[in-house]
């Protein structure tokens, strides 16, 4: 990683300290940008990347998607161009020098605007790829995250210049090594774009019986061919994905609300609350009761 880049980091760094001086994940004066700061390692956490540019400007991550492990540091970036279901950890933090990390969310409306305006031909393809990657960080990139945060200093100007310098954050990223892959969620034709709108109906409808045809039909696609394309995007069958959302939401209800189990159950869409308990230990690790209240403790 070149020198400028690691003093653009820096800067970065204090930036974020100094819109995020305690620990957790933070909302800034530009809604599509957070800040995250760690002072300890931490567990896996489990949540939903929406399409997204996520840097760690200090400190190091690992993120699992399924089985597939995605790790990062400041020497790159990573990038999830759908909804996709994921365990995230810090793997590099203390309290004299925190995990700090920077997360741009972004549509695939974006992106087909800066296709558009920008003239970056690319076609669309047959094959789908997976919609998480690890690229090497590039000065340019750099370069244009470091003005988008910059204008946190100069509120009056976000209305104007953050949407510009996001169109170029994305821009750069497009003419990156993964701007194919990418480019495919705004593509009409693409298998990516498919299964994109599968994602979105699943996640909509995520408390209901799964209905492949349905979904196939939606992605443009034969059965045959949606099985084998929406894993090649998600690293999972539907049915995983599906599950992961259902426990995820279920985890968020019993931590916040005063439900028992058997009736969250029900409610993210499962009709046997003893399966709902298998698979909720299956994936956090412990019963539902047990869970929630080690994580209340």
């Amino acid at each position: 990683m070149s020198e400028i880049i690691t003093k653009q980091q820096n800067e970065l760094a204090k930036l974020i300290k100094r819109y995020s001086v305690q620990d957790g994940v933070h909302a800034t004066a530009i809604p599509t940008l957070f800040f995250i700061r760690r002072s300890k390692l931490t567990g896996p956490s489990y949540g939903v990347y929406k399409p997204s540019l996520c840097i760690v400007v200090q400190g190091a991550k690992e993120v699992w998607l399924a089985q597939e492990r995605f790790k990062y540091d400041p020497a790159d970036y990573l990038i999830a161009s759908v909804d996709l279901p994921v365990t995230a950890q810090v793997t590099e933090a203390s309290s004299d020098i925190p995990y700090l990390g920077f997360r741009l969310e972004f549509t695939a409306s974006e992106i087909l605007e800066v296709l558009s305006d920008s003239k970056i031909r690319i076609t669309p393809k047959g094959n789908a790829e997976r919609a998480m990657f690890v690229g090497e960080m590039e000065l340019p990139i750099m370069d244009s995250i470091l003005r988008l945060a910059r204008l946190l200093d100069n509120p009056k100007d976000i209305p104007f210049l953050a949407p510009i310098y996001t169109k170029e954050i994305l821009f750069r990223l497009l003419q990156g090594q993964y701007g194919v892959a990418l480019a495919q969620i705004a593509m009409e034709g693409s298998c990516t774009y498919g299964i994109r709108d599968a994602i979105e109906q699943i996640s909509n409808n995520y408390d209901k019986p799964l209905r492949i045809e349905e979904l196939a039909e939606i992605a443009s696609m034969s059965i045959s061919s949606f099985h084998r394309h929406f894993k090649e995007v998600t690293a999972m069958s539907p049915i995983q994905f599906q599950k992961q959302l259902r426990l995820q939401v279920a985890r968020r209800l019993l931590l916040t609300e005063s439900a028992d189990a058997a009736d969250v159950a029900f409610r993210v869409g499962y009709e046997s609350p003893s399966q709902f308990s298998r698979e909720y230990s299956r994936m956090f690790g412990f019963p539902p009761r047990q869970d929630i209240k080690r994580l209340r403790a």
